[in-house]
């Protein structure tokens, strides 16, 4: 490692700072060799052949100095602490209005546990940043080379821990911190869970120190401490100045990190890699050193590893191959919002780094760095002639002054602290507050008290912040919006970004082409209304069909019909959506990632659902569906149907037999109406779910965690799809044995076998009816009652035929029923009818409107059907016994098609001989019956 040129550079700094030690600390010598160490890491970043540009991320005075220093400098070589893959992207910025986000996505994963899936990584850049000032003036300067030398995407998640929940990142990832003021989080929410990259993370990750610096500094984030003790300093501080003060807190961070910590190797593994990289780049490219600049955080400027400089002897670090996983790279949307809440930052923190940044540039008359063609923002101005390059100065120890100097007092603006007092009273009263001058007043007041609390001579926009929450809000948030939050919106607001059309994904792109059609701007962050007759415009169909597959793959307020279905057999005419797909523009464009067609990532999607590992018979069988009314494709749908067969048949749970009877009875229904037979598959599944059912029938029937619910719907299955299974070749003794091997115990799944056996024929309705009233005869088993009455209800879905039998049983039950055991369970009743039974409702309100009557007079005369006595007997007419043949003569029509039915032939004898006659009367002496229905029917006719 070189030093200095000059070994006495900090020599005073030194010295007083051991003074200091031995005066106050309880330890000097522990403190001193910090402090001394402090100073030592200074001295050894500013001795480096390549100049060391110590960087804190969406720090204004970072990119102040940035933008400084590549005006004087004018490196050649520009090294970026960024992810080394992520550098063909940069160049798309140019086609984005910021901010926004750099992002490497991953589905597909090999070498990485499958339980992190989807991996994503994402680095937020912002205009008011020092890295985007040097990448706008590597890519659009002329003969320059921007060179990121990070470790590669693949390698954050390679250095991860793998804990058994997931993948624990070695950066901040997004929380559940939404936007301030009580208002939707989509904004915070812009980069999902995707692991934050950050140039310069300045922050102690020793919790006491950073209470420490927030309790002595007055304020209450860290963001806040930050903008006072050391943005507004440095803002206008000079190069050597700026370089050495941030080294210092980078280094007094560093040695004040617990030594325990778990981030400490990946951190130095990190600063080996890219000291590795930068050697390499200047091997093969034969840079000078003295035309390059290296940016990274002020946290690694100060490395103490083997391989820091250029004039290092030790080996380059050995980096590991890459994974296999395959990486998807894109620019995705992001806001001020988003990067608060990924990296921890205060609420309106990089709004207000924003605006100081603005008001900087305009202070000073800088001209900012811009790509050509950079969407939003002032136009870029002229760049004038270029300055000389500075030559090489020695550097002096500006260090020492700056910490002895007090901080240089802001003078007052009070026409800038006024014009917030007005706009914010103007903006709450726009909110519902009842806001007036005198309140305009107490703010501006209260925020200078406030900065002279906390030894400010002008007030932030944090001390205004708080000022307006004591005077405006009181306790009562009248809308949406909180004071705060209003604060922020006055102060520059959470401006979100958008990534341009040429830089969207192939997908992303043919979904704006396709959907040009309905004549919206879709790039647009508003919600747009889409009013779709397919009758009346050819093109206007297959914008439908598109939608509708946006709606399955997009959240849900990407997308959302309004008028309009698409269920199996049925389009609407006509259809209305909300369409918000500006809003929602980083899903579609990890949308983008999976395929180059909605369709190619629909179909790979519907395949995923089927083959993995929590896939069941119900998942596959919804993927059926969506594949016929999404993608209409056979080819598709009898691959998934084949997949439902082989889920169906390995399953040992019954738990998904509800779901499993309501989509298979509707695709069966959908191919019977539109093809001239069943698939293979639907023979199949039916078939199979047969044998299945019937073989699982008695164990669930007595499985205490199998509900009377699932039980129902395999009987369903059974009794509904039996007609089918028959005649495919399944043998119905099977379904009759597992009924008599069925012995349950629970009331309801007693009740459901009763009803199986009057469905396959073994038990009469009468003696049912008979076992119903001697439960409600019996005492002990009355209060147990209702649950029978839950297992009839089941019972609809096996036997609906049932349906009359389960009203009389209910009203017989309220009518016979006890108060204390009636009124408890009749709640029980109405929840489980809605949660268990909602389609088996209907039908017992059809049969009690055919049983009741309809008016409140015949109400009262009214006697229930299966209590009704005295019902006259059919009349029985004597009948001669010669009146027999005579009528069977007279009319052989009928006895010849049943001859012919058995294959007897013979001829009628008009003239019968008494014997005949007589052998006649005596068959219809031994079978009466028959002979008696007719003449009941011919009395009928007659009379």
């Amino acid at each position: 490692m070189t030093t200095a040129p000059d070994a006495g550079l900090f020599g005073a700094l030194r010295e007083q700072l051991a003074d200091a030690a031995a005066a106050f600390a309880d330890s000097p010598d522990a403190l001193a060799g910090i402090l001394a160490g402090i100073v030592d890491d200074v001295d050894r970043a500013l001795g480096e052949r390549l100049e060391i540009f110590p960087v804190c991320h969406h720090s204004p005075a970072s990119a102040l100095a940035m933008l400084r220093r590549l005006r004087a400098k004018r490196p050649k070589v520009v090294y970026l602490e960024l992810c080394e893959d992520l550098q063909p992207l940069l160049t798309e910025l140019r086609n984005c209005r910021l901010p926004v986000a750099v992002q490497a996505f991953a589905t597909e994963l090999a070498g990485f546990p499958a339980e992190w899936a989807p991996l994503s990584v994402v680095a937020p850049i912002t205009e008011a940043s020092a890295e985007y000032q040097a990448i706008a003036y590597a890519l659009d300067t002329p003969g320059v080379e921007l060179v990121l030398v990070d470790r590669s995407t693949d390698h954050v998640f390679q250095w991860t821990p793998r804990p058994e929940a997931g993948p624990a990142s070695d950066e901040p990832t997004a929380g559940g911190a939404g936007a301030a003021g009580g208002e939707p989080a989509e904004e915070a929410a812009l980069h999902g869970d995707a692991v934050g990259v950050e140039i310069g993370d300045l922050r102690p990750r020793f919790a006491e120190l950073e209470a420490y610096l927030l309790h002595h500094g007055k304020v209450r984030h860290w963001s806040e401490w930050w903008d006072q003790y050391v943005e507004r300093p440095l803002a206008t501080a000079d190069h050597d100045t700026y370089r050495q003060v941030m080294v210092l807190i980078g280094s007094l961070f560093r040695r004040l990190r617990p030594a325990a910590a778990d981030r400490l190797d990946r951190d130095e593994d990190r600063e080996r890699y890219m000291w590795t990289r930068i050697r390499q780049h200047l091997v093969a490219s034969g840079a000078d050193p003295a035309d390059c600049l290296y940016v990274c955080g002020a946290f690694h400027a100060a490395s103490r590893v083997e391989q820091f400089g250029l004039d290092s002897t030790a080996p380059d670090f050995p980096i590991s191959p890459r994974t296999g996983t395959r990486w998807r790279y894109g620019l995705i949307p992001s806001s001020h919002s988003a990067i608060e809440a990924q990296f921890g930052l205060a609420p309106g923190s990089v709004s207000i780094a924003a605006a100081a940044w603005t008001t900087s540039l305009n202070r000073d008359g800088l001209v900012p760095f811009r790509l050509d063609g950079q969407r939003g923002g002032a136009k870029r101005g002229r760049r004038g002639r270029a300055a000389a390059p500075t030559t090489a100065t020695p550097v002096s120890d500006r260090l020492t002054g700056f910490l002895a100097a007090p901080p240089a007092p802001d003078e007052l603006d009070e026409a800038e602290l006024r014009g917030w007092c007005v706009d914010i009273v103007r903006l709450a009263r726009r909110n519902g507050y009842l806001a007036s001058t005198a309140d305009a007043i107490a703010v501006f007041e209260t925020s200078i008290l406030l900065a002279g609390l906390r030894n400010r001579a002008r007030p932030t926009p944090y001390d205004f912040a708080d000022a307006a929450v004591t005077c405006i809000e009181k306790d009562v948030v009248p809308g949406r919006r909180d004071v705060r939050r209003l604060c922020e919106i006055l102060l520059g607001g959470d401006r979100i970004g958008q990534v341009g059309y040429d830089s969207l994904p192939p997908l992303a792109r043919d979904v704006l082409d396709r959907l040009r059609p309905l004549g919206l701007d879709l790039e647009k962050r508003t919600v747009q209304r889409a009013l779709l007759d397919l009758r009346a415009d050819p093109a206007l169909p297959a914008c439908s069909d598109l939608l509708w597959m946006l709606r399955h793959l997009l959240p849900a307020d990407a997308v959302r019909p309004i008028m309009g279905e698409r269920r199996l057999g049925h389009r609407s005419p006509q259809e209305s959506w909300d369409l918000a797909l500006g809003r929602n523009q980083r899903a579609l464009i990890e949308l983008g990632y999976e395929g180059v067609t909605v369709e190619q990532v629909l179909e790979q999607r519907l395949r995923r659902s089927v083959r993995g590992p929590d896939a069941t018979a119900a998942t596959a069988l919804a993927a059926v569906d969506d594949a016929i009314r999404l993608l209409d494709s056979p080819r598709l749908v009898d691959e998934l149907g084949a997949r439902a067969v082989e889920l169906l048949s390995a399953e040992r749970t019954v738990d998904d037999a509800p779901e499993v009877l309501r989509r298979i009875r509707r695709l069966l229904a959908h191919h019977r109406t539109t093809a001239a037979r069943l698939p293979a598959w639907c023979e199949a599944f039916v078939t199979t779910g047969y044998a299945h059912y019937c073989t699982l029938l008695p164990t669930a029937f007595v499985d205490e965690a199998t509900g009377v619910r699932q039980v129902g719907a395999m009987l369903g299955f059974l009794f509904g799809m039996e007609s089918l299974a028959l005649s495919l070749g399944c043998d119905r003794p099977q379904l009759e044995l597992a009924v008599a091997q069925s012995h349950p115990e629970a009331p309801a799944k007693v009740a459901l076998l009763w009803a199986s056996r009057h469905q396959l024929g073994l038990l009469p309705l009468a003696e049912l009816r008979e076992r119903c009233a001697e439960l409600l005869a019996n005492p002990l088993v009355v209060p147990a009652f209702p649950q029978y009455l839950s297992g009839f209800v089941q019972a609809l879905e096996p036997a609906p035929g049932l349906a009359p039998f389960v009203v009389e049983t209910m009203s017989t039950a309220f009518a016979r029923l006890p108060d204390p055991v009636l009124l408890p369970w009749l709640p029980t009743l109405i929840t489980t009818l809605r949660d268990q039974g909602p389609d088996l409702v209907p039908r017992l309100v059809r049969e009690a409107e055919r049983t009741f009557p309809g008016s409140l007079p015949a109400l009262d005369a009214w006697v229930p059907p299966w209590r009704a006595t005295g019902r006259p007997a059919p009349a029985v007419l004597p009948v001669p016994s010669t009146a027999v043949p005579t009528l069977l003569a007279g009319h052989p029509e009928a006895v010849d098609a049943m001859a012919a039915l058995l294959g007897c032939a013979g001829e009628w004898r008009r003239d019968a001989p008494p014997a005949a006659s007589g052998a006649a009367a005596a068959l219809v002496a031994a079978h009466p019956a028959p002979a008696d229905a007719v003449a009941g029917l011919l009395a009928g006719a007659s009379g």
